[in-house]
């Protein structure tokens, strides 16, 4: 009788922290690509071109806007496509369809790939209150 207690309450002890675990997984996946990013575009026709990415989260989807350094002609994004380590954002310039993947690289880094031909670098803007 008293194994059959302990065995429970080691299950019970088990499910627990599984299911925080589990918790703690949902509300931090995604959250790394929220905030401000400075990126640096290297190699495109008119030269390295300088931007901001701006992405937020409105009622669990991830949303935003890339302008280019000086915040000008901000470009608000069609979709944006989420995994664990790596965002792809789309957005329409001019008549085009344009994208780039960003991916973790440390905690306020990211790299990626504008259209998969230019290569992107670029670092979390930390704003102090």
């Amino acid at each position: 009788m008293i194994m059959k207690k302990v065995k429970l309450v080691l299950a019970g002890m088990f499910f627990f922290l599984l299911a925080i675990g589990v918790n703690a997984q949902t509300k931090t996946r995604g959250e790394y690509f929220v905030g401000k990013w400075s990126l640096l575009v290297v190699g495109t026709p008119d030269g390295d071109a300088k931007m901001v990415v701006s992405l937020e989260r409105v009622d669990g989807k991830l949303t935003g806007t890339i302008a280019k350094a000086d915040l000008s002609d901000p470009k608000k994004f069609t979709s944006i496509t989420e995994t664990e380590n790596s965002t792809t954002v789309n957005w329409t310039s001019g008549d085009y369809d344009v994208y780039m993947e960003l991916t973790k690289k440390g905690d306020n880094h990211i790299e990626g790939r504008l259209m998969n031909m230019f290569d992107a670098k670029g670092d979390r803007i930390i704003t102090t209150k």
